[in-house]
Order: C-alpha cells, then sequence, then structure tokens
C-alpha cells in the first residue's frame, strides 16, 4: 500500500500504472540508458516515476523541487536529461514559467511531463501525466528491458556542502542490494509501515523507498515536514518504521505527542545524514529505537549501522559496523597508508554499494579512490577492534589552529551538551599568526539567555586549550540544505567576512 494525504494505492494499482507510464515513454522514444529528470517532492508520482524508468532500464535522475533557476538548469544540462517530470507549482515555484524559460537552455530534453490539475495546452514535447498513464494503459504495456542493469539505476546529485554538486552514478545493485540489507537490520517485512518524510530526491529517501519496496511494507509519504503534522500522520497511519536526519528528530523530540502512548506502532527506523548527537539519540529511542546510520551519496548510500543487540556505548557513541560485504579502512591523511585500530584518519570503502563514479568527471573520479579501490570518503574516523566506526569530522572541515589539528565534530559535541545551546557549529577562519581560528557558531534555545563568556567558561571546563573557541557568534539559524546539513562552507565564509570587517 502506497499512503498520500487521502489517496491510497495499492502495489497492484501501483504496477498498473508504471507499466502504462513506461508504456508511453517507450513510445515517446524513451530508450536505455537514456536519462528521465524527476523535479517532484514526495508525491505518488515519485515513485511511479522512478519505477517506471527503472523498467525502461533508464537512469533515474532525482532533482531538488526547492533548486533556484540556475542550480536547476546545471544539473538538467549536467545530466543530459531527456525526459524531465516535474511538478506545474510547488512551495512558490511556477515550473510551468521556469521549463518555458528553460526551454532554449537544454537541448537535450524531448519530453517534458507535468504533475498537476491544470488544464493545459500541450504540444509534441509537453504531456500531462495523468494523459501519459492513459495513453500508456491503452496501447499495451512495455517490455522490460533486459539491459536495464547495464545503465546506472541513478544519478544522484551530492549536497555540494563544500563545492559544486556532483552527479553520483549508482547501478541498481548499489542501491537495490544496500537499501535490503539495511532493512533486514532493522528487521523491516511486509506488516511495516514506513514513514518516507526524507526528501525522495536525496539518496537517504531514494533508498529508504527501495527498502520499503523490497521488504514488500507500506509506504507513508509525506512531502513536507511540520513535526506536528508528521506526529498526527504517523498515529494515524500506524508508523512503525520513521527514518529521518538529526534535525528532523530534534523538531520530534519536542512534540508532545512524540511518546511511546501516542505512537505504539513505531519501533524503530535511522537517524543519519549528519552527526548525531548522543543525547539527540537517547530522547530519540525513549519514544523509537532508530539505529544510527553512516554513508553518503557516493556509497548508496548506507556504509555501516548501529544494531539491536550492540553494546550499549557503541550503539550511542559510534555509527556502528559495516553492511555485509562492505569493506572499510582507515588511511593516513599524510602517507596514504592504511592505520591500524584507534587511529585517526580518511574512512576508506570498498564494496559492491560503492558508485560507479562521478558522471562526466573522470578526473574526480580517480581521485576519489585509492589504488586498490576503496573510496575516499573524506571523513576522518577511527576504527575499534570490534569493527565499530566513530566519526571524528570531514577532512575539509578539519582546523589547524597553531599546528594542532581540530576536528569539528568534537568541539561540537562538548557545546551541544550546554543546556542553553539549541545548536552548534564549528568552523575556522583564517589568521595570520594562528593559521586558523576556531569559531563556534551557535543557535541558543529559545528564550535562553547566554553569553559568549559564558560559552567559553564552559568549554574551558571540558576540552583541552588547543581546542577553545577563539570566537563565539549567535545565529537564529544555521544555513542548512536541502537534507539537513549544515552549510558550513557558508558559514565559515560569513564568519571570515566578518572578522575581517571587524
Amino acid at each position: 500500500m502506497v499512503v498520500f494525504g487521502d489517496r491510497r494505492l495499492t502495489y497492484a494499482e501501483v504496477r498498473r500504472e508504471v507499466v502504462a507510464l513506461a508504456a508511453a515513454l517507450a513510445e515517446l522514444g524513451t530508450v536505455p540508458g537514456a536519462r528521465v529528470a524527476v523535479n517532484l517532492p514526495n508525491w505518488p508520482e515519485w515513485l511511479t516515476t522512478a519505477l517506471a524508468t527503472a523498467r525502461l532500464g533508464a537512469t533515474l535522475v532525482p532533482v531538488n523541487p526547492g533548486l533556484g533557476f540556475h542550480e536547476l538548469k546545471y544539473q538538467l544540462r549536467h545530466a543530459e536529461a531527456t525526459v524531465v517530470v516535474t511538478a506545474e507549482a510547488w512551495e512558490g515555484h511556477d515550473f510551468l514559467e521556469v521549463f518555458d524559460e528553460l526551454a532554449g537552455e537544454l537541448p537535450e530534453l524531448k519530453v517534458l511531463v507535468t504533475v498537476g490539475s491544470q488544464e493545459l495546452w500541450t504540444d509534441r514535447t509537453t504531456y500531462r501525466y495523468a494523459d501519459l498513464v492513459e495513453r500508456g494503459a491503452r496501447g499495451g504495456p512495455a517490455a522490460a528491458s533486459r539491459g536495464a542493469v547495464e545503465y546506472p539505476l541513478a544519478i544522484l546529485y551530492t549536497s555540494g556542502t563544500m563545492g559544486k554538486p556532483k552527479g553520483v552514478s549508482l547501478t541498481h545493485r548499489a542501491l537495490v542490494e544496500t537499501a535490503r540489507l539495511g532493512g533486514a537490520a532493522m528487521a523491516v517485512g511486509p506488516e511495516d509501515v514506513v514513514l518516507v518524510a526524507v526528501p525522495c530526491f536525496t539518496v537517504f529517501g531514494t533508498s529508504v523507498v527501495i527498502g520499503t519496496l523490497a521488504a514488500g511494507a507500506s509506504l507513508v509519504l509525506a512531502d513536507r515536514f511540520v513535526a506536528g503534522d508528521i506526529v498526527e500522520l504517523m498515529a494515524r497511519e500506524r508508523v512503525s518504521v520513521c527514518h529521518g536526519v538529526p534535525t528532523m528528530f530534534q523538531l520530534l523530540v519536542r512534540e508532545p505527542g512524540f511518546s511511546r502512548e501516542r505512537l505504539p506502532a513505531l519501533r524503530t527506523g535511522t537517524i543519519a545524514g549528519s552527526p548525531v548527537p548522543p543525547d539527540l539519540v537517547t530522547r530519540v529511542r525513549a519514544t523509537c529505537d532508530v539505529q544510527i546510520a553512516y554513508g553518503l551519496t557516493e556509497t548508496g548510500p548506507t556504509v555501516t549501522m548501529t544494531r539491536f543487540d550492540d553494546p550499549a556505548p557503541q550503539r550511542v557513541e559510534t555509527v556502528g559496523r559495516p553492511l555485509p560485504g562492505v569493506e572499510v579502512r582507515i588511511v593516513d591523511v599524510g602517507t596514504g597508508e592504511l592505520h591500524g585500530p584507534e587511529a585517526v584518519g580518511e574512512l576508506a570503502v570498498r564494496g559492491p554499494n560503492v558508485m560507479s563514479g562521478y558522471d562526466r568527471m573522470p578526473g574526480e573520479t580517480r581521485r576519489a579512490f585509492t589504488p586498490e579501490g576503496f573510496f575516499l570518503t573524506g571523513d576522518l574516523a577511527m576504527l575499534d577492534e570490534d569493527g565499530y566506526v566513530r566519526i571524528v569530522g570531514r577532512r575539509k572541515e578539519m582546523i589547524i589552529r597553531n599546528g594542532y589539528n581540530v576536528y569539528p565534530r568534537e568541539v561540537e559535541d562538548v557545546l551541544r551538551a550546554h543546556p542553553a545551546i539549541e545548536d552548534v557549529c564549528v568552523v575556522g577562519a583564517p589568521h595570520e599568526i594562528l593559521g586558523e581560528m576556531i569559531c563556534a557558531c551557535i543557535v541558543p534555545v529559545e528564550g535562553a539567555v547566554v553569553r559568549g563568556e559564558d560559552v567559553l567558561q564552559y568549554a574551558r571546563e571540558q576540552m583541552a586549550d588547543y581546542k577553545l573557541p577563539d570566537l563565539v557568534r549567535f545565529f537564529d539559524a544555521l544555513p542548512m540544505t536541502a537534507s539537513g546539513k549544515v552549510k558550513r562552507r557558508e558559514l565559515a565564509q560569513i564568519v571570515a567576512l566578518e572578522h575581517t570587517v571587524s
């Protein structure tokens, strides 16, 4: 069953729609390997388009419907999308107008499919989704492509928190097998009801959808995340599995209704996408026994997960152990040599979950792998003797202050425990003597009165002097990507500019 608002579709009904849509797209010239972009929020049409694309052996390109004009143009041009399935309008975006302007900018685009209720004038390149499904149903099913596995199942774009988004090419095995193994670790089965509130255009959301389908569980789609509404939705639909990024769970645990009494069916899920504070996972587990997961777009996404039977400290302080078939190593950032247990280095991953490469970027692809075929994640981590991974921070985020290496995650974990601090992000700012200064960017708890001096005094009691912030800046909110990650580069630029001006 697929649920979205008042709409309810059995999987048999979903299949009929998928077969009809695939037949219509095939008739319009969509061949194996063609790029089909989906510019939709978490609607049932996202799911049916993804499945129809896979049926044809084409490649799905999910894009964020919240992108600006130039960001959207960049991704569609880079992906060389020949088909785009788009909402007519969403969150103030008039996509009919947007694509009218983009028409001359996308030379590869042959078919535009619109999802919405408007009665549109269409031509030989623009079609209404409902009309295509009806047309495909009349014409009979398109045969599933035997060459489907020869082409990527999807090209997903990185969030671009540290630079330009890159198109990550992921095979059927990388996405489907990884999602299946993640679901198996949580014992997801046909009796479960899975909430998909994570955006489907992210690799996290795509994986949740695939894993739910593979398990035969029911799928509940939410196209907006408002914590109170999500709690009501989970209660109404008796959701048993809830996935989300830390920001989503931070908002959920504030809701009085997020409790075992209100949500008796809720049993597990994953919390992933950015660092997970130990105190947050403890609060979430009072209602929902979530697993901490770690991964990237390039790793399909899951590399490691905690398990229900892990020792208590490892379930809170680490991101668990690798999925079956996935190898991890710790590499010295200076020499490239392998490290032993308990040493900090760059986490490297090898396995069937790892990307084929960055689309149309052979140079970037080569630089991302070791000669042994391990993908370099860019994350600094420690691996203990029992195989548990502890993430320290991003390699590019590491701050070198006065010759000392400072990992932002360590400082953030300490400061986040301060009762007046709601959220914190630690970044480096250039300094002519120290090399870099440490700046703590803080969102205080609503109504709290806290000064920079209070934060520094608290930090002095908890950490070594060389890790202490040199600057404390207060923000109403931290700049975030659509997938719930802090835009560290943007924040660092703001801090650097303020410091230069002052």
